[in-house]
């Protein structure tokens, strides 16, 4: 597999290996308005298990869940998450509030699963590895994206101009995946979406808050005191200036690990100076879906949970932090710049991790979480294009049988 091998080490190959899996027939398209199968596989179980976190909702329970991603041997887990209301935000007078993180405004959430961990190397250099794939399909003149594929066309992200930033600290399969743009992340949930019929995205900040807070008040989801920050978090003080593994510390009490520290999470928003101002006029609790501040700019777009070099502080549950493409990119010597890859620091500590609702977000909405939102995101993605310095392709479930071959050769 010649083509796969300058992406990907000799381990991470074995380690991705072969997996038979029944392809199913629905297309992107077409899932993202389905209901979840009645399948305890796909986290939905019509009887309670005897043991292991299980949310009641209409028909049956969520439930725990490995995915594997099909093609491969690369898995990852989801957990439930409970529907409810999160107070988004800091009070004014709490430690460490920012001018950004009021008004505090409430949200009603649904319920949903959420990844157990954060995206890992593991999984986003299979992902990478799609860059020689689809350019290959090309050379073949194979899995052509026509107007019927559009749907599902999205681009694969190209080889790292300078791998030893990304990689200076850490780039074992275990580790999160980090300088990754908000709209990599968003390519990646949908690749994996079309591979899988299931509707994976990135969080609503609103969503991120509350499954972070898992249902606290308190600044972190183990309480008020910092103090103990390093049984849950990796950050300044114990990281040693380095990655960790993921899922390595304390998990929240939702048995979610790293939302505080190791890695800051892409969300979909956009950030606005006067922080939620244009939300607190809203009958509340509003719908997580009416919460979202959709982006508009090439920066100001929101990461949250604090890296592994920030103080506690910035670990906070309603900490944030606004993108800023001009710095975090200010040593890319591309014109444009990449829109897949960071460059600078803080980028060593930008990841995400994947969410997925119960009850799928409707068509036309969840195109938003995974479409080209800026013109000059789209510029850079179609000057890549014309110059044949980037690829597209399409994701849909037939594209694990490529997958398999792949490694098989």
């Amino acid at each position: 597999m010649r083509f796969v091998l300058g992406i990907l080490s000799a381990s991470a190959l074995i380690h991705f290996g072969l997996l038979d899996c029944v392809a199913p027939t629905r297309f992107l398209a077409e899932c993202v308005a389905a209901e979840p199968a009645n399948s305890s596989a796909n986290g939905f179980s019509k009887t309670k298990p005897a043991s292991g976190p299980a949310i009641e909702v209409e028909g049956g329970y969520l439930v725990p869940y490995q995915q594997t991603i099909p093609g491969s041997r690369v898995t990852f887990e989801m957990l439930p998450v409970p529907s409810g209301v999160v107070n988004l935000g800091s009070p004014d007078d709490s430690a460490g509030h920012a001018d950004d993180e009021g008004p505090q405004v409430k949200v009603a959430v649904g319920a949903m699963w959420v990844g157990k961990c954060e995206i890992s190397w593991a999984e986003y250099k299979l992902f990478m590895s799609m860059y020689a794939l689809f350019k290959k399909f090309e050379q073949e003149k194979i899995r052509k994206v026509d107007a019927s594929k559009m749907s599902l066309a999205l681009t694969a992200p190209t080889e790292l101009y300078e791998p030893t930033f990304t990689y200076e600290y850490g780039e074992e399969l275990n580790m999160p995946a980090v300088t990754i743009t908000q709209y990599a992340a968003k390519q990646y949930t949908k690749w994996l979406s079309g591979l899988t019929s299931l509707q994976y995205r990135l969080p609503t900040e609103a969503e991120w808050e509350y499954a972070c807070r898992a249902g606290t008040t308190t600044a972190y989801s183990f309480g008020e005191d910092p103090a103990v920050i390093g049984d849950y978090a990796w950050f300044a003080d114990n990281s040693d200036s380095k990655l960790h593994g993921v899922g390595s510390k304390k998990p929240n009490p939702w048995g979610l690990h790293d939302m505080h520290g190791s890695v800051m999470e892409w969300v979909i928003d956009g950030h606005l100076e006067d922080g939620y101002r244009a939300l607190a006029g809203k009958p509340a609790p509003i719908p997580f879906t009416d919460a979202i501040i959709w982006p508009k700019e090439l920066s100001n777009r929101v990461v949250r949970g604090g890296g592994w070099e920030d103080a506690p502080e910035k670990l906070r549950s309603a900490a944030r932090l606004a993108s800023d493409d001009a710095s975090w990119k200010s040593t890319d010597p591309n014109i444009p710049k990449s829109p897949w890859w960071y460059t600078d620091d803080p980028a060593r500590a930008v990841g995400f991790r994947v969410f997925r609702s119960y009850k799928p977000l409707e068509p036309e909405l969840a195109k938003k979480f995974y479409d080209i939102d800026n013109e000059d995101i789209q510029l850079s993605v179609d000057i890549r294009l014309e110059e044949g310095r980037g690829v597209r392709g399409y994701s849909d479930p037939s594209l694990a049988d490529e997958i398999k071959k792949a490694v098989a050769d």
